[in-house]
């Protein structure tokens, strides 16, 4: 039986939602049915057999659309398997080393029993929504930081997870 997958991310600038979707990609290559959205569309979990939650890391919490996801469906979420990323840091420290989750992913994860989390490194460039976000830019601070072979490292282990006999 192929396994059905949900990849579901909170995103202000589109940056999440590429990670979202390098992590898709890894779990198509393995054979998963997978649907990836952004998580304010979604609306019920009764369609898939895990689920991948990102969100992008926003002055120490996670983006509100996938703090709002696990707060509506974390019944549904503790159902099936789940695992959660964040992106955020603008520095190499997430290629650097482990980033734990922030308290409130943390507190997340224990609800809904989260089999895992990794902290991928986050994009802020020229033309950024938000206020805060131009100031970063316009500190010298903004950049690319994402390790897209760190995101496939990640997901082929979740891969693993779910293709395992």
């Amino acid at each position: 039986m192929t396994r059905r997958v949900l990849v579901a991310y909170g995103t202000t600038n589109g940056s999440t939602a590429q990670l979202a979707n390098a992590v898709a990609e890894v779990l198509r290559e393995a054979g998963l049915a997978v649907e990836t959205r952004p998580a304010r569309e979604v609306t019920s979990l009764e369609s898939c057999d895990a689920v991948v939650v990102g969100g992008a890391l926003y002055a120490g919490r996670w983006h509100r659309d996938a703090r709002r996801l696990v707060h509506r469906r974390r019944g549904d979420l503790a159902a099936r398997p789940v695992w959660f990323f964040s992106s955020g840091p603008l520095d190499a420290s997430a290629s650097e080393r482990d980033i734990p989750p922030v308290r409130g992913v943390r507190r997340a994860m224990i609800r809904v029993d989260a089999r895992g989390h990794a902290t991928f490194g986050g994009r802020l460039e020229q033309g950024a929504k938000g206020r805060m976000a131009k100031m970063i830019i316009d500190s010298g601070k903004g950049g690319d930081y994402r390790d897209f072979a760190a995101v496939r490292r990640w997901a082929t282990g979740v891969a693993d997870e779910l293709t395992r006999g």
